[in-house]
């Protein structure tokens, strides 16, 4: 049994995917960010850094969707390809790491700029050169989804839950996503998928909860 600490739209959703798909038991445990629950003693007593997501395993908290992906691939087939080498397995830990380290950042500079920034200029600056960059690496998406259904291949992965989640986050923001297709594709088949579908019911079911507690966040 785990607990997933997590919260609407975050990206605890990528931890969220791979437990569903996984069709491991766990509690899920909603942060209510705007009512600093993040910040409690009890919480940060499992991840001092006051963030989600947090996943409470039978061998202790786990923080950090890199080390909760490796964490939770470990214990569950089928969610990250075999690693027979060290080089296979620093492959992998670098795909994660370059969601996890570098789309994200842009991620967070294009949804909320204003946490970077202060003034409507450098705002609006912060949140153009954030689709600017975000360019290059939705190319490098782009290309490896044009070699494979799923980014491995045949075989889903988390990596597919990663790469879903920015994709929801860029969508909208001013980020036009239409130009890269095969990327549109890949959100739509992971929209088809049970184990997406259950991950975003139970995600609309915490954003209800929040919104009747007049705790639901603005999005950026």
């Amino acid at each position: 049994m785990y607990t997933l600490y997590a919260a609407p739209g975050a990206c605890s959703r990528v931890p969220l995917i791979a437990l569903e798909e996984a069709q491991a038991p766990f509690d899920l445990h909603l942060i209510r960010f705007l009512k600093g629950a993040h910040k409690q003693p009890d919480y940060l007593a499992l991840n001092p850094k006051g963030k989600v997501p947090c996943l409470v395993s039978p061998d202790g908290p786990v923080t950090e969707n890199i080390a909760i992906a490796l964490y939770l691939a470990s214990r569950h087939s089928g969610l990250l390809p075999e690693a027979d080498t060290p080089y296979a397995e620093a492959m992998i830990a670098a795909d994660l790491a370059f969601c996890a380290a570098t789309l994200h950042p842009i991620v967070s500079r294009m949804r909320v700029p204003m946490f970077m920034a202060e003034g409507a200029e450098a705002i609006a600056s912060v949140k153009a050169k954030s689709i600017e960059a975000m360019h290059p690496m939705a190319s490098v998406v782009e290309a490896k989804l044009g070699e494979n259904e799923w980014w491995y291949g045949a075989q889903w992965s988390i990596m597919d839950a990663y790469i879903y989640w920015v994709s929801f986050r860029i969508t909208g923001a001013g980020f036009p996503a239409d130009a890269y297709p095969l990327w549109l594709a890949h959100t739509e088949r992971m929209d088809a998928r049970p184990a997406v579908r259950r991950a975003l019911n139970k995600e609309s079911m915490m954003q209800q909860t929040l919104e009747a507690e007049g705790l639901a966040p603005r999005m950026g």
